[in-house]
């Protein structure tokens, strides 16, 4: 769809109707909330129960009626119904992306903490990914917008989800639904709740689910051998919610997550080799990819449509995505009369394991071993005491959070029996606009058949090219002789030395561990200067403190040897020309990710503490009973942290010599941290209610200084911190500490609305248009000592990625009366539209996404006061097809200078990198039996 389609079909969604999300419910009157035309929605986005309608800050409520049309069983059927809010999975549902007003924290290291921080009942949750499990039984989700850095547990700097359970009810109640789909899609849902006794009610609710795989596994002549992506999946809820008496609370809750799947696959979405015209844009095709070529040679299959969804990966080595996540959480509130105290107190413990192929193609080049894990164990406190005072003039509440998080992550990379070949075979076809070799050539030098005649061609071919450079300079023939042959031999043993790098090459146990302890004391106050006037004033002091620590164990002999040899001293020095550049891609290939049995001798410590104020303050004006308006500032903070990858061990950003070249030492560990993220934002807006239509409206600017990126290069992921520069960048790419400024600034307008014209019928939806851009001149830290990384250079004066300017969301809910029996129907609707947006963090064009629209919708029939339901229903169901988020694959391009179309204008004279992507979920549907008594 293109963006003027689009924005046509924005405009006819808003003149039909736009809205805030459906109805949330207030626990007292769970469903009838969510039906009856007029009920406003109670959220507790401020800790304090009040109608949407009078919360001065911008926030979306989904109800439990909302999440079940639209078919609901994890955060991300949000997109559908807060077009503010994008939610993406990438290399596995265990590192979920969360982005709100177009920010968030991106990719697969679990170093970094989102920027979306996620609750569940009240509870932090370590990742976003948490929120792509099953749900169960759900009273609502709120998504607040902007920083939340004074009320809520953990901070956070672009928005926050907050689910709230369904708890237990006082009277016997039981239901349950089984459903069925394409791909055989089953899931079997069930609740039980009601009284134990006069002051005590119980609930557990229970989820399982299965479905084929999205995927098609295919061997090399096409022949569909299994899939991938598929589910396997239980969820366990119980809960207990303790009353003795009218002043005391006590609500406990314990939960258990199981997922045994095969997860994540991705599809080749770009495999041309390109030259520019002249300097770009514009280019033509290459007859061949050499990379791909090589690439044939060992086997792989990259299929000319994406959408078949037919992949190709490593025998033996499939998706494997296990989790096992369990909680427990006591909720206890008493009310003092004049003061209410609330605490919850909680621990978690989240284990992945997620391995299997990481090239993500049929030759055996990378893989994660079974070994691999990551595992989050939590424990959290939150105290808050809040009250009235000066006869209601002042609403106050004090509070204190506690959380100490302990992460462990074993990476175990290992090289496949593809590999080295690969990389020398690489190497030797150049990085200039054509190939040394002819696809066949290549093909075979992949599959091993010519790898050692064309080594020993590449070193004969050498020799001769030194020999007349040397001679051209004046130095005489045998001296020239001499050391032309000394330089290629030592190049051509190396390219032998990659070539035989042995299959199960790598990280044999490689442990990283972070100790997070962090404390917090918080205050937010509501002062009632007249009975239509307020204002809101929230501050907050976070103390956080990270220890890291790595224990890593290699196997990679090839790089010490590599190390140790001439080629170090080869690799630096320019006036060899591409003699020093393969001597450089040698090491760099042999050597990848700082991988080498140098790595067993070190202790990597570190440790960062910091203290940070946030806050808010909010002026709110009722004029008349329907309408609130409000102004508000924003500080939010999230903590810095480390890079828990070795691939970025030693890489400072002011490396004269890459890392890679040398042993790493323990002095390295500090090239791992990144800083705090931290923003200001400002906002204004109105919201305006009544019986039968609601409108919000809020227009925002939200500055961010070290923001923390996290892009995936091709080969490791890099995390800067992204900051502005006020004044021009020096020839060295910095700039003086006293012009840093922000850089990256998200503003726009939102805009909700819903309307229900006559009974049984809402019409709901959104509009948000932001820009959250990146400052036209970049570095990469807070003092501007860092230059931007080169792998972003695209970044300065665009838009962030995964950030549609303009989102348009709408539903309709019908739900007539079928006679006078108590039967009724059901019609819905939602769908949302993008405009076009870049799905890599590093902004190559290959990775844009043109605008596209997606639409579910549901119809069925329902008994009297809905004790039981028969429904129909499609996701998706004109199959739009699109990316989630695209990737260059793994070391799948000549070289980081010749990767992207982008890099036409720099002067690159080709670009071959093999862009892979997470492709979103096809057309889906199936039928649905409910019933309750």
């Amino acid at each position: 769809m293109t963006d003027k389609s689009l924005w046509l079909t924005t405009v006819g969604a808003i003149a039909l109707g736009m809205g805030a999300p459906a109805m949330a419910q207030d626990n007292a009157a769970p469903q009838a909330a969510a039906e009856e035309p007029g009920a406003d929605i109670i959220v507790t986005a401020t800790r304090r129960a009040s109608p949407l309608s009078d919360v001065p800050i911008a926030v979306s409520a989904v109800g439990a009626a909302a999440m079940q049309n639209s078919g609901a069983s994890d955060i991300r059927t949000l997109n559908q119904l807060a077009p503010s809010l994008l939610v993406s999975s990438t290399g596995s549902e265990a590192n979920a992306s969360a982005r709100i007003r177009g920010i968030g924290t991106v990719g697969d290291n679990p170093g970094l903490e989102s920027s979306v921080a996620v609750f569940i009942d009240g509870v932090y949750r370590s990742r976003t990914g948490a929120g792509l499990n099953e749900l169960g039984e759900i009273e609502r989700v709120e998504v607040l917008r902007g920083p939340q850095g004074t009320l809520f547990g953990r901070n956070a700097s672009a928005g926050l989800i907050n689910i709230i359970s369904k708890a237990p009810e006082r009277e016997f109640h039981a239901k349950g639904e089984i459903t069925y789909g394409n791909y055989d899609y089953w899931r079997l849902s069930g609740r039980v709740t009601g009284p134990v006794g006069d002051n005590i009610a119980l609930a557990l609710d229970g989820v399982w689910s299965k479905r084929d795989g999205f995927y098609d596994l295919v061997d090399g002549a096409g022949n569909t051998i299994g899939d991938t992506n598929d589910r396997d999946r239980y969820f366990l809820r119980g809960q207990a919610l303790i009353e003795p008496n009218d002043a005391l609370s006590i609500r406990l809750i314990g939960d258990y997550t199981n997922r045994d799947e095969s997860c994540c696959g991705a599809a080749y979405i770009e495999a041309r080799e390109r030259r520019p015209v002249g300097n770009g844009p514009s280019y033509t095709d290459a007859p061949f990819n050499r990379i791909a070529a090589i690439l044939a040679g060992q086997g792989s299959v990259i299929p000319a449509d994406p959408y078949d969804r037919d992949l190709a990966i490593t025998p033996g080595r499939d998706y494997v995505s296990k989790l096992r996540d369990w909680g427990v959480s006591g909720e206890i509130n008493y009310d003092f009369g004049n003061a209410k105290l609330t605490s919850i107190t909680a621990y978690r413990d989240y284990k992945s394991r997620d391995y299997g192929d990481y090239d993500y193609n049929r030759a055996d080049l990378l893989y994660r071993d079974p070994n691999t894990y990551r595992q989050f164990k939590t424990f959290t406190q939150e105290l808050r005491l809040q009250g009235s005072a000066f006869s209601d003039a002042l609403d106050w509440l004090v509070g204190g959070y506690y959380a100490n998080e302990r992460l462990t992550l074993q990476d175990n990379i290992r090289f496949g029996a593809d590999y080295g070949r690969f990389a020398a075979c690489r190497l030797m076809a150049g990085a200039s606009a054509n190939s040394n070799f002819t696809a066949q050539q290549l093909a075979a030098c992949g599959s091993g058949l010519a790898t050692s005649a064309l080594i020993t061609g590449t070193q004969a071919n050498l020799n001769a090219g030194l020999i007349a450079a040397l001679t051209g300079r004046g130095v005489p023939l045998p001296i020239a002789t001499a050391q032309a042959g000394a330089i290629s031999t030592g190049l051509g043993n190396g390219l032998r030395a990659l070539a035989a790098i042995p299959s199960g090459t790598g990280d044999v146990a490689s442990i990283y561990r972070q100790k997070s302890e962090n404390w917090a004391l918080f205050t937010h106050n509501i002062v009632h200067l007249t009975n239509r006037l307020d204002v809101t004033l929230g501050l907050r002091y976070t103390r956080e403190r990270k220890r890291f620590s790595a224990d890593l164990n290699n196997n990679n002999a090839t790089c010490a040897a590599l190390q140790s040899s001439s080629l170090p001293g080869l690799a630096v020095n320019p006036a060899l020309g591409s003699a020093a550049t393969l001597a450089g891609g040698i090491l760099t290939l042999g050597c990848l990710g700082n991988g080498s049995t140098t790595l067993n001798a070190l202790d990597l410590n570190d440790r960062i503490s910091d203290g940070e104020f946030s806050g808010t303050a909010v002026v709110s004006w009722k004029p008349i009973d329907d309408l609130l308006l409000y102004g508000s500032y924003s500080k939010g903070y999230k903590a810095g942290g480390f890079n828990l990858d070795r691939f970025q061990l030693g890489s400072t950003g002011l490396n004269a010599v890459p890392a890679v070249y040398a042993p790493r030492t323990n002095a390295d560990v500090t090239s791992l941290r990144f800083a705090a993220e931290k923003v200001d934002a400002f906002e204004v807006g109105l919201k305006y209610s009544q019986p039968k239509w609601s409108a919000n409206i809020a227009a925002f600017r939200q500055e961010f200084k070290n923001f923390q990126l996290n892009t995936f290069n091709g080969t490791s992921f890099v995390v800067q911190n992204i900051n502005g520069c006020d004044s021009a960048l020096t020839a060295a790419r910095t700039c003086d500490s006293g012009d840093v400024a922000p850089g990256l600034i998200s503003q726009g307008v939102e805009l909700e609305a819903s309307v229900s014209p006559v009974r049984n019928l809402r019409v709901s939806g959104g509009f948000t248009w932001s820009r959250a851009k990146f400052a036209n001149r970049l570095v990469g830290s807070s003092d501007g000592r860092v230059p931007l990384d080169p792998a972003l250079f695209l970044l300065p004066g665009s838009i962030n990625s995964n950030a549609p300017q303009s989102v348009t969301t709408a539903s309709i809910a019908w739900t007539p009366a079928i006679g006078s029996s108590g039967l009724s129907a059901l019609f819905y609707v939602d769908g949302r539209m993008n405009s076009g947006f870049n799905t890599g963090s590093d902004l190559f064009p290959e990775k844009y996404q043109d605008g596209f629209s997606v639409f579910n919708a549901r119809v069925g029939i329902r008994g009297k006061d809905q004790r039981w339901a028969i429904e129909f229903w499609g996701q998706n169901i004109f199959n739009t097809d699109y990316t989630q988020v695209a990737f260059s694959s793994p070391l799948q391009s000549s070289s980081p200078a010749t990767s992207t179309t982008g890099q036409f204008a720099q002067g690159a004279p080709m670009a071959n990198q093999l862009i892979s992507a997470y492709l979103a979920e096809p057309r889906t549907y199936g039928i649905t039996l409910r019933g309750s008594f």
